[in-house]
């Protein structure tokens, strides 16, 4: 009895110790000498700001040693330590401590990750995660001195405060690259980094090819970036001095912890921030603009067509490499041959096959063409042709008349584009001949199939009869009046209805719509939304209110479908589709005369004024532009896709940015965080309106062989007193009322003024359109040039003299 007390007393003070260790490490902000990180513990930093532990991203088995926000619901990973060496168990992984470093462990103890510094026997060293995200080691003997520092080991993720730059001793570069796919943050394909030639950042596709660039500083910010001149939440400041070229930002307001930067999987440079209202980071400001200007973005063989969803598709006869990653919307793995070419294989020396066929070349049209082309000499379409047939490296040629471009080995970078590009170019790819062969008929197979048809007649009759029976009875019983006037449908109804959702009329952040037609010969669109949140009941009763809008020139919503995570918009058809079909195409059939198109404007005006001042509650629509204006038999305006920012549960931020083609209609208060108001509707209808006038994206360039925003020039030709003529639709050839044109880029130039309260109401500017008041000359926007500090004439009307 005497032995067994003193060995309890120390398994207690042994015990006692351990969790003391454990109990320190988790929660606290430090890991020192005699401490370590394992399992679920963390470390929090001092204001409760950073957390840092073991995390596993997405589907992954893995776990990683990561930093995310403390507070935000949905975590959102801003540094890895061991990004490229994971470890499979966390609970027998350590981080801790040795030698002077914050090294990690694995399950084995074998050390895969370390602040790699010159080895030290300090105990005094110690790590600490700080409030501004900065996870540092120091020596406590040394306070004012860091060992080692993550802002100088930056992984794909830019917060405020830090820096990239560029070492101009060492010639040491830092750069964020962006992690492998959702799942692995393991090095990508895109990297940002500073370009000291012409202190710049650029973004590079496999450290090599430079595909956006930020263009020169210009001692306020840089020459492509000009939102950056509105800017009321950061400061900036480039510093070039004898050590080291950087760029670093901060935040104004130090309230505001949740804002940073980050180089994301997609290939794009992203600004996001975080509003309490929501549970994880929204997107205000991305680059490149669409997402099928980042190079080569679906590897070898695969095109881009910004319009599609997923943005990444193989070419005819082929298919992805790796199904998995492209699951994972990872895409850079590209694309390979379902069936090998004849040429050069190993099946045929002369590059015949059985059948006496040689390789055969697929047409597709409106393409923007791969780089690294070869220029031959071809007098024709076919020598063009038949001068890449002959070389088993030639995988696709283009002739436009004169020149004949053959690309050998992979192709990278292929766009899709619309008809009415005039980059997109028609080109050939080389497939094996069985890919394109037409299916023979056989005498055989068809005395069998005759045979075979004439006993299975009968069948086939009843089994369409019985079909058709079984879809009627869902068609008819597969809807019941819900609140109001709406109808709340069935799914298997819709699904019906749609046959199966094949007639896809379009796409957008909500989600995507579909042609149908019930059961009564009336066409409606069906929207399926995407990534609902509210509940039932919220749900019901936001699609109820909804539903009691009605105004002319808004799309109506006849019912809904709420099943589960099925949530469903059933809306009228309208048989001329949307405004941009008509504005950017260049089809004849769809060409739109200038009365038609003040019309519009002027429509789209009365139902956002209608949105605005005369709903029971202020509906701020948050994404005006042509694909959501829509137009009935008649061609006159529907705005559609009003109220549903609130209905899929997202902050307006997180609607604006999940949206392509969205963000050159983005008010400048979108970036900065200012309260959001329907004067971000004005700036959007008057990004919309400029558009009216060219028949052209605004992102398009307008000057050939310039860098050349048409709002800016157009703004500079209005205020000058330039020809007006000159910004209208080539089209049009000329063909426009003088007055109508001036109101309506007159009016453009004023709603998209950097000060909200210098932008008109939608009431004021239906007045404008409908000639009961004037407007006056405006002064030229901030967003596209930096002002003196002199006060401007901000008088946007005045009474008309015409009654």
């Amino acid at each position: 009895m005497k032995n067994k007390y003193p060995r309890a007393v120390m398994l207690l003070v042994l015990f006692l110790c351990l969790f003391l260790k454990t109990h320190i490490s988790d929660g606290a902000d430090t890991v020192s000498a005699n401490q370590s990180l394992s399992g679920d513990q963390t470390i929090v930093s001092a204001g409760g700001i950073f957390e840092l532990g073991f995390h596993k991203p997405g589907n992954s088995s893995n776990y990683y040693i990561c930093m995310w926000y403390k507070q935000i619901p949905e975590r959102t990973i801003l540094w890895v330590a061991n990004r490229e060496k994971p470890v499979s168990d966390r609970f027998s992984s350590v981080l801790t401590i040795s030698h002077g470093n914050l090294v990690l462990f694995n399950q084995s103890q074998i050390p895969i990750w370390s602040t790699d510094l010159n080895s030290t026997t300090s105990s005094s060293v110690f790590a600490v995660l700080r409030d501004d995200g900065n996870l540092i080691l120091t020596d406590g003997s040394k306070s004012a001195t860091f060992l080692w520092q993550s802002f100088d080991n930056p992984t794909h993720a830019w917060l405020p405060g830090s820096k990239i730059a560029y070492n101009n001793v060492t010639k040491r570069k830092q750069r964020l690259i962006s992690w492998k796919n959702k799942d692995d943050p393991a090095p990508g394909l895109y990297s940002l980094e500073l370009d000291t030639s012409d202190n710049s950042y650029r973004i590079l596709w496999n450290r090599s090819k430079t595909y956006w660039t930020s263009g020169r500083w210009n001692g306020k910010y840089f020459d492509k970036v000009p939102e950056m001149a509105e800017n009321k939440v950061f400061d900036f400041k480039y510093v070039i001095d004898v050590n080291e070229s950087y760029f670093v930002y901060y935040i104004r307001d130090n309230s505001t912890t949740y804002r940073h930067s980050m180089m994301d999987v997609s290939g794009q440079i992203k600004q996001l921030n975080w509003l309490n209202t929501s549970s994880g980071l929204s997107v205000f400001w991305q680059q490149p603009r669409q997402q099928c200007e980042v190079y080569a973005l679906c590897g070898e063989f695969g095109s881009c067509n910004e319009n599609s969803m997923p943005f990444c598709n193989c070419l005819k006869g082929f298919e992805p490499k790796l199904k998995s990653s492209w699951d994972l919307e990872d895409y850079s793995g590209g694309c390979q041959r379902k069936t090998k070419l004849m040429c050069g294989s190993n099946i045929s020396t002369t590059g015949v096959n059985h059948n006496g066929e040689r390789d055969k070349f697929f047409p597709m049209s409106s393409m923007s063409l791969p780089e690294d082309a070869q220029s031959v000499k071809a007098a024709s379409a076919v020598e063009c042709e038949s001068t890449c047939l002959d070389d088993c490296s030639c995988t696709a040629y283009a002739f436009d008349g004169n020149n004949c471009s053959i690309w050998i080995k992979d192709l990278l970078n292929l766009k899709q584009t619309t008809e009415d590009e005039s980059t997109g170019k028609k080109f050939y790819v080389r497939l094996a001949a069985s890919e394109l062969r037409a299916p023979k008929e056989n005498n055989g197979i068809v005395i069998g199939v005759v045979v075979g048809g004439v006993a299975g007649f009968a069948v086939l009759i009843g089994l369409v009869v019985l079909i058709l029976k079984q879809r009627h009875s869902i068609m008819e019983h597969g809807k019941v009046v819900a609140e109001g006037s709406l109808v709340a449908f069935d799914y298997r109804y819709l699904q019906n209805a749609t046959k199966n959702f094949s007639d896809k009329l379009g796409g957008g952040g909500f989600g995507s719509v579909f042609k149908g037609t019930l059961p009564d010969s009336t066409v409606i669109a069906v929207k399926q939304l995407q990534s609902v949140s509210q509940g039932e009941k919220q749900f019901r009763a936001e699609v109820s209110t909804i539903g009691t809008i009605q105004h002319v020139n808004l799309v109506r919503l006849r019912g809904f479908c709420s099943e589960g995570t099925k949530k469903l918009l059933v809306y009228d058809y309208m048989p001329n589709s949307s405004l941009d079909s008509h504005l950017f195409h260049k089809k004849n059939s769809s060409f739109l005369k200038w009365e038609t198109r003040y019309q519009i404007a002027l429509g789209t005006a009365r139902g956002l004024l209608y949105l605005h001042e005369k709903c029971r509650d202020c509906i701020i629509h948050c994404d005006i532009k042509p694909d959501n204006v829509l137009l009935d038999a008649e061609f006159s305006p529907k705005v559609a896709d009003f109220g549903l920012a609130k209905l899929v549960g997202r902050d307006f931020s997180r609607v604006l940015t999940t949206m392509r083609g969205t963000r050159g209609y983005l008010a400048p208060e979108w970036i900065s965080g200012a309260a959001i108001t329907t004067k971000a509707d004005v700036y959007s209808y008057g990004m919309m309106l400029f558009e009216f006038v060219s028949g052209r994206r605004n992102s398009e360039y307008y000057v050939e062989g310039e860098l050349s925003f048409f709002p800016a020039y157009a703004a500079k030709v209005i205020i000058e007193g330039h020809d007006i003529f000159s910004l209208l639709d080539a089209r049009l050839e000329g063909k426009a009322d003088e007055e109508e044109l001036i109101r309506l880029c007159r009016v453009a130039c004023w709603c998209i003024q950097g000060n909200e309260a210098h932008r008109p109401s939608m009431g004021d500017i239906v007045q404008i359109l409908e000639v009961i008041i004037n407007v006056n000359l405006p002064p030229f926007p901030r967003l596209f040039q930096v002002l003196d500090e002199n006060p401007d004439d901000t008088s946007f009307f005045e009474e008309s003299s015409s009654s």
